[in-house]
């Protein structure tokens, strides 16, 4: 097949091109920036917000579009490509789902409010009501040529720049007591980007339409970080603190990475029986550990971020305050 991916040289869009070079594809990569990424790929340099005129005369056989976080980039596309993109398949996200009341909530539960159309401007706030207009869009333009659209929980694996699961590895290599935040019942779902582009690359050979949640069966934030500890070779031992008593201390999601700060989301424990009856599957949690532990330490300066993570000094406080009060 010849496919298209609309931003493919990061992490989940690099995991699919990956994917369909070595499925044999024939992949080509819209992208802003020259790379050296992907040498087997054919590479079309543009902003999507721009110009596209690098897409006529052009045609797929399947289009995946990685990167589009406002309605006007999912039209601007169509506009450029039309139905030569041949079988869409567009990547939003677990965001757009209205927090469920309980577990297991399928592709089918309420969404968000969606953004105007005409919206640009992406927060934290406003990154699900964007995604949902992104989707509506996109099922106007395309449900006719064939639609599926991927709705990714967490990803995590190597070339993870966001950092965010990646301090929990380098964390447990560092060793000796580390703190898991409660509730270690508190729901967690994830999917290894690997996993997602390989997943993806089956979808569009089969011309797969429909909406799936893209993730592994969802377990515990507790379960994650005891299997995070035990994929890595260290003496970390895990204590055990109480999440309200983190957030009094001012201990954010951002001081511990994927953390909910102490209140369960059920968004993190959807159902993923409709993406499993499509061929979703996903490698032992162990062995993304210690790929993602590997790359991070390879990486230093793409697998960290100021932005994520606790200084060793402050989590060392918090467990001497921690011990003296339980």
């Amino acid at each position: 097949m010849r496919i298209l991916l609309i931003g493919g040289t990061h992490f989940v869009g690099h995991a699919m091109a990956d994917a369909a070079l070595h499925a044999g594809h024939d992949v080509t990569v819209l992208h802003r920036n020259p790379t050296e990424e992907l040498p087997a790929a054919t590479h079309l340099l543009a902003d999507r917000d721009g110009d596209l005129s690098v897409l006529d005369a052009q045609s797929f056989d399947a289009t995946i579009d990685v990167c589009a976080y406002v309605p006007a980039q999912v039209r601007s596309l169509h506009d450029a490509l039309g139905d030569r993109g041949g079988h869409h398949l567009f990547v939003s996200t677990v965001s757009v789902y209205a927090e469920p009341d309980a577990p297991g909530a399928d592709e089918d539960s309420a969404l968000l409010p969606p953004a105007s159309e005409d919206a640009t401007e992406v927060t934290n706030e406003t990154y699900g009501p964007l995604k949902v207009t992104c989707e509506r869009v996109a099922d106007e333009l395309y449900t006719a040529s064939g639609l599926t659209v991927i709705r990714p929980t967490y990803v995590v694996g190597p070339r993870d720049k966001t950092a965010r699961y990646p301090w929990w590895p380098l964390r447990a290599a560092r060793g000796g007591p580390m703190i898991a935040p409660g509730p270690s019942e508190a729901p967690m779902q994830y999917v290894d980007a690997r996993d997602l582009g390989a997943w993806t690359v089956r979808l569009a050979e089969g011309r797969v339409a429909g909406t799936y949640t893209a993730a592994a069966p969802a377990t515990t934030f507790g379960a994650l970080l005891e299997e995070t500890v035990g994929a890595v070779d260290s003496d970390a031992r895990l204590v055990q603190v109480d999440g309200d008593w983190l957030v009094e201390q001012g201990v954010t999601g951002l001081q511990l990475p994927l953390w909910t700060e102490g209140a369960p989301e059920f968004s993190l424990a959807m159902g993923t029986a409709r993406a499993r009856a499509a061929g979703l599957t996903c490698r032992p949690f162990a062995e993304t550990v210690r790929d993602t532990l590997a790359w991070a330490q390879a990486n230093p300066d793409d697998s960290t971020n100021a932005q994520w993570g606790m200084e060793p000094e402050r989590e060392r406080e918090l467990l001497t305050a921690w011990a003296a009060q339980s």
